[in-house]
C-alpha cells in the first residue's frame, strides 16, 4: 500500500467501553494524549475571552443564556477530519425541523491559537452558504482565541488534543458537545455521524436542562503517516483490520442469505432441494 504524503491525516476508529480512558494500545507520543472525556453536567467557564469571525472580542457569557447550543472543537486549517465533521453536521442541520439562530445556536471554536478571525470568517461564509437558512448568521459563531482560553474550554469539555510540531498539525478526536442555554454539558455525539432525529431530541432535552447518559466510546482520531519510520500509526492499522473483518463478515452473511433464498424458492416451486454432501 502506497503511504500517504507527510502531513495528510488519516481517520482511525477505536472502539471500547470505557468512556474516560485513553485508547488502549495507542502508540506512544502524540496519539497517547488524545481522547474525548464525557464531562456530563459540567458547566463551561463562561468568562473565557475569544474573538468572533468579525474580530470582535466576546466572552462565552455573551453567547450563553438564550438557546441550547452545539459546541464543535475543530481547527479551520485541518486538512481532513474537521471538515468532515462540519460537513456532516451541516447535512444533519438541513434535515432538522428546528433552525440555527431561532431554536439553537452553534459554537465552532478553533483549537489553534494561530488561526485568525479572517480565517474564521471564511469558514462561516462557507457553511452558512451550505446550510442556507436566513437566521443562521446570528446563531452560528466561529471563534478564535489564545492558548489559555482554548485549553480551558477544551479541558472543561473533555476534549484532549495534542499538537504535533513535526507536522504542524493537531491530533484530536471528532464529535459534538450539546449544551444547555447556560453552558452545561448535556450530551455528546462521537465521530462524524449525527442522525438528525437524535440531534433534534438532544437539543430539545438540552433546552430543558436535562443531562443525558454517557454514550458508548467510539473515537475518530486525526493522525498522520510517519515518514521517519515509514509506518502508519497503530490506530490506522486497526482501522484497516476492522474494515477487513467487516468485509469478510458482510460477504459471509450475503452468501448465507442468498443460499437460504434459493432453497426457499426451490421448496416453493415443488422441486427437491439440492442434496447436501455427506461424508
Amino acid at each position: 500500500m502506497k503511504p500517504l504524503p507527510a502531513g495528510i491525516l488519516a481517520i482511525a476508529v477505536i472502539l471500547g467501553s470505557d468512556t474516560n480512558a485513553a485508547p488502549q494500545d495507542a502508540p506512544t507520543g502524540v496519539v497517547q494524549g488524545v481522547r474525548f472525556d464525557q464531562n456530563l453536567g459540567v458547566k463551561l467557564p463562561s468568562d473565557l475571552p475569544f474573538r468572533d469571525e468579525s474580530g470582535r472580542s466576546v466572552r462565552l457569557y455573551d453567547l450563553f443564556g438564550r438557546r441550547p447550543m452545539i459546541l464543535t472543537l475543530v481547527y479551520y486549517k485541518c486538512p481532513m477530519l474537521c471538515s468532515q465533521e462540519l460537513n456532516s453536521l451541516t447535512r444533519s442541520l438541513r434535515a432538522l425541523k428546528i433552525e440555527v439562530g431561532k431554536d439553537f445556536d452553534i459554537l465552532s471554536v478553533s483549537i489553534s491559537p494561530n488561526e485568525s478571525p479572517e480565517l474564521a470568517s471564511e469558514k462561516k461564509k462557507n457553511y452558512l452558504a451550505r446550510y442556507d437558512r436566513a437566521a443562521a448568521d446570528r446563531g452560528w459563531h466561529f471563534l478564535t482565541g489564545d492558548e489559555s482560553s482554548i485549553r480551558r474550554l477544551a479541558d472543561a469539555a473533555g476534549f484532549r488534543y495534542v499538537y504535533n510540531p513535526r507536522t504542524n498539525l493537531y491530533a484530536h478526536a471528532a464529535g459534538l458537545v450539546i449544551l444547555s442555554p447556560d453552558g452545561t454539558i448535556t450530551r455528546y455525539f462521537s465521530g462524524i455521524d449525527y442522525p438528525a432525529k437524535d440531534l433534534q431530541l438532544a437539543l430539545s432535552e438540552a433546552a430543558r436542562g436535562r443531562v443525558g447518559s454517557p454514550i458508548a466510546r467510539m473515537i475518530l482520531l486525526c493522525y498522520d503517516y510517519d515518514p521517519s519510520t515509514g509506518k502508519y500509526t497503530l490506530a490506522i492499522m486497526r482501522l484497516v483490520q476492522v474494515l477487513g473483518t467487516a468485509t469478510v463478515v458482510f460477504m459471509a452473511a450475503s452468501v448465507y442469505l442468498m443460499s437460504r433464498r434459493d432453497r426457499r424458492r426451490l421448496l416453493a416451486s415443488g422441486l427437491p432441494a439440492r442434496p447436501t454432501m455427506e461424508h
